[in-house]
């Protein structure tokens, strides 16, 4: 009975983390380029109370007496699939159509990656350079920071769905400058480990970074103009996955009551 009390309270625990997963994807239904997270849970150890062979009177028995200690989440994981397009007025939205990630250079040095296309131009020393709403410079396919002289409107830059960074000429025929938004791809993409921000950053299960204008045997993205990749949140869902998380934490508390009530009745029996 003491076990039982023991394994019902790590559900308690498991489903008290699931439900703070689930929280935290509702509470970031309108977060761009945000992605849902989906606990996982796996059995703790199993303890043998009889082996296949041991019976009362020695015959051969064929399944074993085993019991189980509980349950811990095992891993908290990403959905990536792609989120809404949402239209946006601003010329700096950005959204990627494919399996892509943006770079940006974090203030330690260390370059970081995200699917938050809500970038914007910043007054730089030697021009305006892109930047995402933090500040952090974005980089392009060779690793640099996105920089436009001052002689640029920028209003009428353009990006087209390779990323290259436009302008318009004498007869306002947008032409590349030569420049071209870094996109960069991950074999396992839910190895990267998750930061705030809506930022990522490359771990040894994520693998490194494939840059996509380099490698031709990655499908390539597409770079929308005018338009923000919402959240893959489905709110629907996330309420069911509440209700069920709900539910299974008050099963285990019944049970942990359960066990509390025959643990009184058996301290009863010597009075």
């Amino acid at each position: 009975m003491v076990r039982s009390l023991w394994t019902a309270a790590t559900g308690m625990i498991a489903q008290q983390i699931n439900l703070d997963t689930i929280a935290n994807n509702l509470s970031n239904v309108n977060t761009t380029g945000y992605k849902t997270q989906v606990n996982e849970f796996k059995t703790l150890l199993y303890q043998t109370l009889q082996t296949r062979t041991t019976t009362a009177n020695g015959e051969w028995k064929p399944t074993s007496a085993q019991v189980g200690l509980g349950v811990r989440n095992s891993a908290i994981t990403s959905i990536f699939t792609t989120g809404n397009m949402l239209a946006s007025e601003r010329n700096t939205s950005f959204a990627i159509d494919g399996k892509g990630f943006f770079a940006v250079r974090g203030e330690d040095g260390n370059t970081y990656y995200t699917r938050n296309g809500n970038l914007q131009f910043t007054l730089a020393a030697n021009g305006n350079m892109l930047t995402n709403t933090d500040g952090l410079p974005v980089m392009d396919t060779n690793g640099n920071p996105i920089i436009l002289g001052n002689e640029f409107i920028l209003s009428q830059v353009t990006v087209s769905q390779d990323g290259q960074v436009c302008y318009p000429d004498e007869n306002n025929n947008p032409q590349p400058l030569g420049i071209t938004i870094g996109l960069f791809q991950f074999n396992n993409p839910n190895g990267l480990e998750k930061l705030e921000g809506s930022l990522f950053a490359q771990t040894v299960a994520s693998g490194q970074p494939i840059n996509e204008a380099l490698n031709p045997n990655v499908e390539r993205s597409k770079v929308i103009q005018g338009y923000l990749e919402g959240s893959n949140v489905q709110v629907a869902d996330e309420m069911v996955n509440m209700i069920v998380a709900q539910r299974a934490y008050e099963l285990n508390s019944k049970a942990i009551q359960a066990s509390d009530e025959m643990l009184q009745q058996a301290n009863n029996l010597r009075r």
